[in-house]
């Protein structure tokens, strides 16, 4: 089984009819989110077969179809099993008292060719093909004859949904054996032995219709075949006398299309003398090109006389020097005198930042000298207020007491703090401190802002000399520079002489421009007139090359118009010369279709007499006329001759059947023991636990082989000394990988030995691959490719492991809104 298109709507998560379209998908992948709806769309395949989902319990889980607040859900499978098409539909409803039940179930076969793309006209069931089951009881017989497989085993081997992947790996015995009957097809043995009783009782039922058909070829006797012989050799004869005398007509017939010819190969000629015509304007083409190549002739004279005189500007000018260099010197000049003019201006803003920096300095050392006498008086006041503190007690005292706190002398609690009297020592002493404090901060402050002012005019005075220096290293510079002036006035004098002739040279170039411009414009026109003559000359020679077999006279090379002159003149001698050989080949013609018909009537003559119609006047119809005839006899012969042999071959099948009805016997006897089917079934588990061990020895490393003991499966464990251990004991990921090898072998090996429609087509998985580690999956990956890439089955997986989802070509990406899940296809 192979799925081709999935239609849902109201399907679960699929509130909105979804389509899955899955031609040429032979490796695919469903991804999303946890929730998104990717096994439900595995769900609804296999609802669509079977009418439930492993995930819903059976059928008493069939509610579970709707999606929330739906009454309705219909879900649609197109779908190929041994080489044929089939389409399965299923429509699940909610009735008024809330019941869910099965609506509609049906099974078409689809006539070959048909384009599912049609299933999106809303097409009815009876319009999709031959109808195989039309109700959900029908609907499981008819199933189990295109899949092939019971609903338990196709989720066992074709899709293998989550919690099941292990399903056939843990199977009971029995169990295990019914699939691999149905998968192969063993039941066919029994049927076998039933259908050989039959087939003895119906081989004697035939020998009496053989006897019968016997009867009826009684008249194919070997004398009836001698006299179609004898026929056959008349229509021969015919053929061979039509075949002599068809070269004489095609030679009639050759000579009057050669006549023929002959005639029309003389029209053709007239036809081209004919258009022997002079055309206009050839006596002017010749004069127009002597005039055009006179104009150029001039026209380059006047560039030559340009080109001198413009050559000689330009050594007047290269002797008068170069400006670049006088204007330089010239500039040179303007900035001595600018320069000269600025020294005595740089010298007095020196001098008066000199003065300025002096002043300042001053004043900021008058300022350090009051700040240090300011400092020294405040330390004389602290010195007095320390020495009255130590007269008065008291007042020394009372500065440690605070109201509320205890005395630090009786430790009794202090109420009020009594005020110092200001004939206190200690309160003037304090005072004098503040005044003298006070003063120092000034003088302080003044002498820091005069020490700025000092050392901001300091740099501005430094930066005043640099720049007098600067100015007077410039000075030296161009001075240098013009120790071999001859003066400003005789370099201004140079310069407006170089200007002059500068300007008289621009006016010689633009005069040696335009002469050049004529030049190319009666250049142009003297190669126009050429070509002009040269194409008069060319259409000469085409024409003359038309009747150049006729012999026309040579023409003259300097002299066109004379050429064309003496060309019209041939050509009207010829015409008349040839009219008078068209009235003689008319007349050989009208003599060559006359003997054409004396060939044909002579040909139809001998139809006539082997008594067979004549067919039409060509040569080919005449032959093919003959050989028909001979071998429509021919064809009579061989009927007859094949009745005679069929009468022969019933004989012969009368004995076979009497062999055949003592074999169907003897096979029947054989049949009714199940030895044979045994032993099949013994065979193609060795085949299936051979492939699945070479599978899962390559997915785990070389680790384990997989074995089969009495029906059931055990492993080899190459890490643990060759251990035997049940597959129970396999641990989850190992298990996934067991039962990954029997599936992809279920696939592989025992697909192509199947003789029944459960050929394995495809193979979708639903399990385990998070579980495995990256050397692992890399395995796993490639085995599924491999498997793909043999063209003859479909292999799916549902996967949230990105590393395995990129290396499939083909993904159907399932994602889900706030109202309904969507399938999106991303690749091939």
């Amino acid at each position: 089984m192979r799925p081709i298109r999935l239609d849902m709507a109201g399907f679960t998560v699929f509130r909105d009819p979804t389509s899955v379209d899955f031609t040429d998908a032979d490796y695919f992948a469903l991804v999303g989110p946890t929730g998104s709806g990717k096994s439900t769309v595995l769900d609804a395949i296999c609802f669509a077969l079977y009418g439930t989902v492993p995930r819903w319990g059976g059928i008493r889980g069939i509610g579970n179809a709707l999606a929330p607040s739906a009454n309705e859900a219909r879900v649609r499978l197109v779908f190929e099993s041994a080489g044929d098409r089939y389409v399965a539909t299923r429509v699940v409803r909610r009735d008024g008292r809330g019941n869910v039940k099965t609506a509609g179930a049906g099974l078409q076969l689809m006539p070959p060719g048909f384009d599912v793309t049609k299933l999106d006209t809303g097409m009815d069931l009876d319009d999709l093909g031959d109808v195989l089951a039309g109700t959900p009881a029908e609907m499981d017989e008819a199933i189990l004859h295109a899949v092939g497989l019971p609903y338990e085993q196709f989720t066992s081997c074709v899709v293998l949904p989550q919690g099941q992947f292990a399903d056939f790996l843990h199977a009971k015995p029995a169990t295990r054996q019914q699939i691999l009957v149905n998968l192969l097809g063993l039941h066919v043995y029994e049927e076998v032995q039933t259908k050989a009783t039959g087939r003895a009782t119906s081989a004697e039922d035939k020998l009496t219709v053989v006897d019968q058909s016997l009867a009826g070829l009684a008249d194919a006797t070997d004398e009836a075949v001698e006299a179609a012989e004898a026929h056959v050799g008349r229509m021969r004869e015919l053929a061979s006398a039509v075949e002599a005398a068809i070269p004489g007509l095609r030679s009639a017939r050759a000579a009057e299309t050669e006549a023929t010819a002959a005639r029309d190969l003389i029209d053709s000629e007239l036809k081209q003398l004919a258009s022997v015509r002079t055309p206009a304007g050839s006596a002017e083409i010749a004069g127009a090109t002597a005039a055009a190549r006179v104009r150029a002739a001039e026209a380059a004279d006047s560039v030559r006389g340009a080109e001198e005189t413009e050559e000689k500007l330009r050594g007047e000018l290269a002797a008068a020097g170069d400006a670049g260099s006088l204007s330089l010197l010239l500039d040179r000049h303007v900035e001595l005198d600018r320069l000269l003019g600025q020294a005595e201006w740089f010298a007095g803003e020196v001098q008066v930042a000199e003065v300025e920096h002096a002043d300042a300095v001053a004043a900021a050392d008058l300022a350090h000298n009051s700040h240090l006498g300011a400092r020294q008086l405040l330390e004389q006041a602290r010195l007095d207020y320390t020495e009255a503190q130590r007269l008065d007690k008291a007042a020394a005292v009372r500065a440690h007491l605070v109201a509320g706190e205890p005395c630090p002398v009786c430790e009794q609690v202090v109420e009020r703090v009594p005020a110092l009297s200001e004939a206190s020592a200690v309160s003037a002493a304090e005072a004098a401190g503040k005044a003298a404090r006070a003063t120092a901060e000034q003088a302080e402050q003044t002498w820091k802002q005069r020490d700025a002012v000092a050392r901001k005019l300091e740099i501005n005075l430094d930066r005043k000399r640099g720049q007098q220096q600067h100015h007077q290293s410039r000075l030296a510079e161009v001075r240098a520079a013009l120790t071999d002036s001859p003066g400003a006035e005789a370099l201004k004098s140079r310069l407006a002489e170089l200007t002059r002739l500068r300007k008289l040279l621009e006016q010689a170039g633009g005069a040696v421009r335009t002469a050049r411009d004529v030049q190319r414009k009666a250049q142009a026109a003297v190669v126009q007139a050429e070509e002009r003559q040269r194409s008069a000359w060319r259409q000469f020679d085409s024409v003359r090359d038309g009747v150049a077999r006729f012999g026309p006279p040579p023409a003259d090379r300097d002299d066109l118009a004379g050429a064309w002159q003496t060309l019209v003149d041939w050509a009207e001698s010829q015409r008349a010369r040839r009219a008078a050989e068209r009235e003689r080949a008319n007349a050989a013609l009208d003599d060559a279709h006359r003997a054409t018909i004396g060939a044909f009537a002579a040909v139809e003559a001998l139809f006539t007499a082997a008594g067979v119609r004549p067919p039409a006047a060509d040569e080919a119809e005449l032959i093919r006329g003959a050989a028909v005839a001979a071998e429509r006899s021919d064809a009579a012969l061989r009927r007859l001759a094949d009745r005679r042999e069929q009468a022969r071959d019933l004989s012969e099948q009368r004995m076979s059947l009497q062999r055949e009805g003592r074999v169907a016997r003897a096979l029947a006897g054989h049949l009714r023991a199940n030895n044979f089917e045994r032993w099949l079934l013994e065979e193609a588990l060795d085949l299936l636990v051979a492939g699945a061990s070479r599978i899962l020895r390559e997915l785990t490393g070389g680790q384990y082989d997989l074995v089969h003991d009495k029906g059931e499966f055990y492993v080899i464990d190459h890490h643990d000394a060759g251990l035997r251990r049940a597959v129970r004991t396999l641990s989850g990921g190992e298990t996934f990988q067991a039962s990954l090898s029997l599936a992809l072998a279920l696939s592989e090996q025992l697909a192509g030995m199947s003789t029944t429609a459960a050929s394995l087509e495809s193979i979708v998985l639903d399990e385990g691959f998070g579980t495995l580690d990256a050397a692992t999956l890399d395995v796993v990956a490639a085995t599924l490719e491999n498997l793909a890439a043999r063209g003859d089955r479909m292999v799916g997986v549902v996967t949230h492991v990105n590393a395995l989802a990129e290396r499939v070509p083909v993904r159907f990406e399932v994602y889900k809104d706030a109202r309904t899940a969507h399938v999106e296809r991303v690749g091939l």
